[in-house]
Parts: structure tokens; sequence; C-alpha cells
């Protein structure tokens, strides 16, 4: 097979782990970085230029799409679909997983467990949003936050007032999730490919730190899950139409709470902790699925 993965930057652990798993496996592969691409949209003819050469013959593309270049990626992702290329990770999906507030929608509306949330743009009445996720202490979210970043744990109502007060400043919409306190500053990562968990890790935040983000200095260590948290995890992958998904878990007093479904998650940490080849799993599930035109969004979005 002659498989690409779109990543800005070859030299990524995920990256030169999906690289070796193609190459033990026996297929071509080639880095392609996404920004560098340029479009031929308006021919009967879709095609993908790349350095001045013509992208053709592709059977599979890996998305590794970063969230800085989210919607240059997306692009790039729907015009490989529309040239007929089986795609891990669909333009729709991967849009839907980006877009906070819609991936929460999708799991409510599908009955996933979540801690109580609300959503904002600009807010008038700052204490009314703070008493639909329970009071304090509470989680504030900048919606476009990754790896841990522009996320505040608010610990009194007076603190959470003046953090959404500041956000509200920057004009930029906001999550605010109860806090579960339960679960001790930590989550679990669980890493679905298809329907079916291949690895788990619970992540640990650093002394004196809530998120447990390895980003963060948080660590990490394999973790067994209960029947009910693999199934939370699958059916959240599945709310996002993902084949490959990074789900976070936080362990309630009533269960299994989703926190995000990440599109593109990192292999190292969960390799590391588990021990797992998780790269040649997702190379495995490509071989069995890609097949011409297999994308179920392809041209459509």
């Amino acid at each position: 097979m002659k498989i690409g993965i779109l990543s800005r930057n070859g030299k990524l652990y995920s990256t030169r782990r999906l690289v070796e798993a193609c190459v033990n496996r026996g297929h071509e592969v080639k880095v392609i970085d996404t920004l560098k691409c340029y479009m031929d949209i308006t021919s009967s003819s879709p095609a993908i230029w790349y350095q001045g050469e013509k992208l053709e013959g592709f059977d599979a593309i890996i998305p590794r799409i970063g969230a800085s270049v989210t919607q240059y990626g997306l692009s790039v992702i729907r015009q490989f679909e529309m040239m007929g290329a089986y795609t891990l990770t669909e333009s729709i999906a991967l849009g839907r997983s980006r877009d906070k507030l819609r991936s929460l929608q999708l799991l409510s509306r599908k009955g996933v467990g979540m801690p109580k949330t609300g959503f904002a743009h600009s807010v008038d009445n700052t204490k009314a949003l703070i008493d639909l996720v329970g009071g304090a202490p509470l989680v504030i979210k900048l919606t476009e936050g990754t790896q841990g970043k522009g996320v505040v744990l608010a610990e009194t109502r007076k603190a959470a007032e003046s953090v959404i007060d500041a956000f509200r400043e920057l004009e930029a919409d906001i999550l605010v999730q109860e806090f579960i306190k339960e679960a001790g500053g930590s989550d679990v990562r669980c890493l679905v490919i298809g329907k079916k968990v291949v690895a788990a890790m619970e992540r640990t935040a650093a002394e004196g730190e809530f998120r447990s983000n390895l980003h963060r200095g948080g660590t990490a260590q394999l973790t067994k899950l209960s029947p009910d948290e693999r199934a939370t995890a699958i059916k959240a992958a599945q709310c996002m139409g993902l084949n490959v998904a990074g789900v976070d878990l936080l362990r309630s007093n009533r269960g299994p709470l989703v926190m995000e479904v990440n599109s593109s998650p990192g292999l190292e940490g969960i390799e590391t902790s588990t021990q797992k080849d998780v790269a040649s799993l997702i190379i495995e599930f490509i071989e069995l699925n890609a097949k011409p035109n297999n994308t179920k969004t392809r041209g459509k979005g």
C-alpha cells in the first residue's frame, strides 16, 4: 500500500512511529507537510500538489493535524476524500471533535456521561453560569485550548467570577465544568481503534497541579478498565465518527465521565506506559479498511 501521513514535523514521536510501522509492514510511506499542500479545486479531476509534485496513487491517508492548522487541514483531507483515498480520520469527524461545544452536544445527545457543563460567549450573569454547573470549585476552559492550556481551576465562587470576567474580556468562548473531586487529579486516556480500546493509561497530575496532561508534568501508568469505562470510551469515539481516538475519562462516583475526545492522540505516552505497539495496530486497521472510496463522507461537508 501507498500511505501518506499528514504531519507538519516528521521528527515527532507519533509520526516517526507510524512511519516505522508502515515500513515494517511492507508499505510505501510519505510524510506530507499539510500547510505545504496546494490544491486544484476547479478541475473535474481534483488534485493535490506538494513541493512541485502531484500527489497521486495513495491508498490511505493518516491525518496528524494540529489544532492550529485545523481549517486548512480539513480542506486537505476533504480533497483526498474527493480523490477517492481512504482517510483514517475523516474530515467531518475531525471537524466535530475539534469543535468542543459541538462534540459535547453530540456526546450529550447520545447519553454519554460527562461532567456538568455550561457554555457561553458573552456572560451577562456570571453567577448564573456558575450555578448552572453546581457552584465552586469548578473548571473553566477556553474552547481553543489544547494540552491543558487555557484551563483554570477556580476553587471559590469569587475566584470563578474573576476568571470568567477575565476570559470575557478576551471575547473568547468558554466552557465551565463541575470539578470532579473524587478523581483526585487523575484521568484515564483510552486509545480507541475501530470498535476496540487497544490501550489505556491513568494520568496523574504533578504535585500542586490539577491538570493531568503529560505536557504539564503529569505522570502515566498502565491501568485496567472496567467494562463500563471501556464501553463509554468506544461509544464516545463512535459519536464523533472517529476510527482512531484518544478518549479522556474521569472516574467519578456516578461512573466514567468523558472530558474530551481527541482526534490526533499522541502515541508516546500511551506506548511507553502500556508497552503496546499502538502504531502497528493503527496500520493493521488501515490494512483491513483502506479500500478505494471507503470514506463514508466522501465529497460531503
